[in-house]
């Protein structure tokens, strides 16, 4: 159930920040309450389940593409646990939880079945929205992401030290004493009370929402996330590579995309970041509407 009003087409413009369409909390019975931003598309469109990379949201992660996909689709996008206002527990992040949750959120919603897109960590939680709950997805549309995570240096570099400090009494609690606290702490933005005054600091204040054991958990999940099954998905696939990506290597993405049976290949000359860019609406598009295209001929 919605704790606030019914969903509505219209946008708010976060002070410093880019237009967005309105939010709403979604309470999902049993698992905590989740935020979802929708828009409202053509009458009998498709509806796009968008799921955002790693330290995003749904606002962070698609904000250069609610209006373009609008007019052709329905659009969902969710806050995943751990970020931005997504559901919050004491139990440890699972990419299977997220997939489960996108699934209660469609349940709450009414909708479905969806075009799972999926971006970096969103890729992974697309892949097993399908593999759990089939019925609910009709495509996929998987983007800067890989079916076998493998992070280049300075990404590795990351998720190591993120596993050091989310360790506990393990052999990896070791790693913590060779970890700089102040480069952990670095990772997420601190808090500030100023009023956001630009895009950027839009984006800082919407990264301080995260809870920061949430993300370090998301972070080991991503790094050790393989589907040896890749290539049972059956259903209309888009795989849009960005061709300079440091931190999914196109290599992995490339081979994701020859596994999956059928996946339509679309590149783009740009790196893992391109979410934060104009020039990310028109490949994205692209990539919807050519598995909106065989998935309803």
């Amino acid at each position: 159930m919605l704790d606030d009003a019914a969903p509505s087409d219209l946008t708010v413009h976060p002070v410093g920040g880019p237009p967005l369409p309105l939010g709403e909390r979604l309470l999902l019975p049993g698992r905590g309450t989740t935020f979802v931003r929708r828009v409202q598309g053509p009458p009998d469109a498709p509806t796009l389940l968008l799921l955002h990379g790693w330290m995003a949201s749904g606002g962070l992660n698609w904000f250069r593409v609610f209006d373009p996909l609008g007019e052709h689709f329905n659009v969902i996008a969710v806050d995943m646990r751990g970020h931005g206002r997504g559901i919050r527990n004491g139990r440890r992040f699972r990419l299977a939880d997220c997939a489960d949750d996108a699934a209660a959120t469609l349940d709450e919603l009414g909708a479905g079945p969806v075009i799972a897109v999926g971006y970096s960590l969103g890729g992974p939680v697309a892949q097993l929205l399908w593999r759990r709950h089939p019925e609910k997805v009709e495509g996929l549309v998987l983007c800067s992401t890989a079916h076998r995570l493998m992070p280049g240096v300075r990404e590795q570099w990351i998720f190591t030290t993120m596993m050091a400090v989310a360790a506990g009494s393990t052999r990896l609690g070791q790693i913590a004493t060779k970890v700089p606290v102040r480069r952990v702490q670095r990772l997420l933005p601190v808090a500030t009370e100023q009023r956001p005054s630009s895009i950027r600091a839009w984006a800082r204040a919407e990264m301080r929402r995260h809870s920061s054991r949430m993300v370090m958990e998301a972070g080991i999940a991503m790094s050790n996330y393989r589907a040896k099954w890749i290539d049972t998905i059956d259903v209309p696939t888009s795989v849009l590579i960005t061709t300079k990506d440091r931190a999914i290597p196109a290599l992995a993405q490339a081979q994701m995309a020859l596994a999956i049976p059928s996946a339509a290949i679309h590149t783009v000359l740009d790196g893992h970041l391109i979410c934060a860019k104009p020039a990310f609406a028109a490949p994205l598009l692209r990539a919807c509407l050519d598995v909106a295209n065989r998935v309803r001929p």
